[in-house]
């Protein structure tokens, strides 16, 4: 049984339950997937919190956290947890240091690690990252003071009571005490997935003549640590799992110039964070689906998320488009050299030969292209959508990369000229200043009262240190905590303002980490309007009674307990 929950909340549409150590949590993760509780999207697991995202047309903070009391479970499972052999060649870099750390010889370690029997706890920092956790209270290893630049595809590390294996090459200040040949993210296997949540695993020794596959080592860098997923920089380019490529259609488009980023996007792949999987999608959500609803599409049809504009496009084959989004310039040129300029948020017609622009944003960050009939391409876990940090979907297009598209009458919906997209609003532009709503929490109490003051009386403006993984901020005050250190991971929602060491909030994007051990603050009410922030644009952030629900910041009696 768990004796105490604690609930936070941590945005409009998720609550973040807390529990006294990784067993309970471990525990209530179980408990909440076998309850199926009605309006419940999906649970991300962490080291000592559970962050359920629910649907507010469904369900409501107080009413989740009062069904999550009242839950019973045993604890047991009739079904058998998964297992799986990890066989490893232990000579990483760090094992003498850890064996020193442990006051242990390096084979002890070696059998130790061996012997204890490991279970996934939970996903993060990449699709198919486990934090495994052990039954040998040895194992608590402070991570390196200096993370690597770069540790490669396998290998198998400590950090605190945790143990895991690299997917794929990325910098890391986890203790190295090996390698393994192990595939840990496989598109092509169900699930994809090696370690996920409740998964057994058992280490071995690898036999002396077996050889890491080299090819797999030169994987491109991930954007962020295991340690600490919040310290992005520029995303890396995702893997080929749905490249488009040369294609023969009646209906297409060839890129001429993609401008500063052109990306393939729908509405994301929900359900999948048990496997370190974020949803993704398109930034800026509304903009996609009116879009779409004006050539016909349904409104999670896949289409073009332009970021900056600058974007040309040579059209085969005769169809309907609309712009929406950021505000550029749409010019449409017929193979005669007819020029023709349309507006955002209209259907306008294309024929065969002509070449679609779009000049560069003026406003707003990002424009949507849609196109009736879609965009035909390969999917990754059941959508199109491209994930810069996770490296899923299809990669961005360059020039000359064709990309088919679904013929018009496929569209189940007629197009209406005379209806607008219903998505006019006002963009600011670099220099003017936008209200942005949040709410408080989920850790909102590891700050002063003066960092809550700052965060909500001053102007933060965006930098040019942004993307789709977050914004980052920057106030002339710096936000001022109350506890010093990390949390232990947890889970995080697009939208959180989550604050590193140096007080400058970053402001997550559709494509941030899973799980990262920095506190957050607040999170940003209107997700979509963030998407189009662009550089220079400042911030006051305003916010009604952080307390207005009871499920914030409660404290459940023992009796209560799970």
């Amino acid at each position: 049984m768990i004796d105490s929950l604690d609930f936070h909340t941590a945005s409009r549409r998720h609550l973040l339950v807390e529990c006294p150590d990784l067993a309970s949590t471990m525990h209530l993760h179980q408990a909440l997937e076998a309850a199926e509780l009605d309006g419940v999207d999906e649970l991300v697991p962490a080291a000592r919190t559970v962050l359920i995202r629910f649907n507010p047309a469904r369900t409501s903070a107080p009413v989740l956290a009062d069904r999550i009391r009242r839950l019973e479970h045993t604890g047991t499972d009739s079904t058998e947890p998964r297992e799986v052999t990890i066989d490893v060649h232990y000579d990483g870099e760090d094992l003498t240091e850890v064996a020193d750390l442990l006051s242990l010889s390096t084979a002890e370690v070696i059998t130790r690690h061996q012997r204890a029997r490991w279970q996934v706890a939970f996903s993060g920092f990449a699709p198919g990252f486990g934090y495994l956790a052990g039954d040998d209270p040895i194992f608590n290893v402070p991570r390196r003071s200096s993370p690597r630049t770069r540790v490669p595809v396998g290998a198998v590390a400590l950090a605190g009571e945790f143990t895991g294996v690299y997917p794929r090459a990325s910098p890391g200040g986890w203790q190295l005490i090996g390698r393994t040949d192990a595939t840990l993210w496989d598109l092509e296997r169900e699930p994809p997935a090696l370690f996920v949540p409740g998964t057994i695993v058992t280490f071995g020794e690898a036999k002396r003549e077996s050889v890491t596959v080299a090819d797999q080592t030169d994987v491109g860098e991930a954007s962020a640590e295991p340690s600490s997923p919040s310290q992005q920089g520029a995303p890396a380019q995702p893997e080929s799992s749905s490249q488009p490529g040369e294609v023969a259609s009646a209906h297409a488009f060839t890129v001429i110039r993609p401008g500063l980023q052109l990306l393939i996007q729908d509405l994301g792949r929900p359900g999948f964070a048990a496997m370190g999987v974020s949803s993704a999608g398109a930034a800026d959500r509304s903009a996609l689906q009116a879009a779409n609803r004006l050539v016909g599409n349904a409104e999670t049809t896949a289409g073009l998320e332009s970021f900056g504009g600058g974007t040309k496009l040579a059209i085969n084959g005769a169809g309907v488009a609309a712009v929406t989004g950021a505000y550029a310039a749409i010019t449409v040129t017929s193979a005669e050299g007819a020029v023709f300029r349309h507006h955002l948020g209209e259907a306008f017609s294309l024929d065969d030969g002509d070449e679609l622009e779009l000049g560069m944003t003026e406003r707003g960050t990002r424009a949507y292209i849609a196109f009736r009939g879609g965009i035909e391409t390969e999917i990754a876990l059941g959508s199109a959508s491209a994930d810069t940090l996770a490296h899923l979907g299809p990669a961005p297009l360059e020039p000359d990369t064709t990309v088919a598209l679904g013929r018009p009458e496929s569209a189940p919906h007629l197009v209406d000229p005379a209806r607008g997209s219903g998505h006019e609003r006002h963009l600011p532009a670099p220099g003017e200043t936008i209200e942005m709503s949040v709410t408080l929490g989920p850790r909102d109490d590891w700050f002063t009262s003066a960092g809550v003051e700052t965060l909500l009386g001053q102007e933060w403006t965006v930098t040019h240190e942004s993307d789709r993984v977050g914004l980052r901020l920057a106030g002339v005050v710096p936000l001022e905590r109350s506890r010093t250190g990390e949390l232990p991971s947890e889970g995080a929602a697009t939208g959180a303002l989550q604050v590193p060491p140096n007080g400058q909030p970053v402001l997550f994007g559709p494509d941030h980490p899973l799980t990262g051990g920095y506190p957050i603050i607040a999170s940003v009410d209107d997700t979509d309007l963030a998407a189009q922030l662009a550089p220079g644009v400042k911030i006051r952030f305003v916010t009604d009674d952080p307390r207005q629900n009871d499920a914030d910041h409660t404290h459940d009696s023992p009796e209560n307990g799970h």
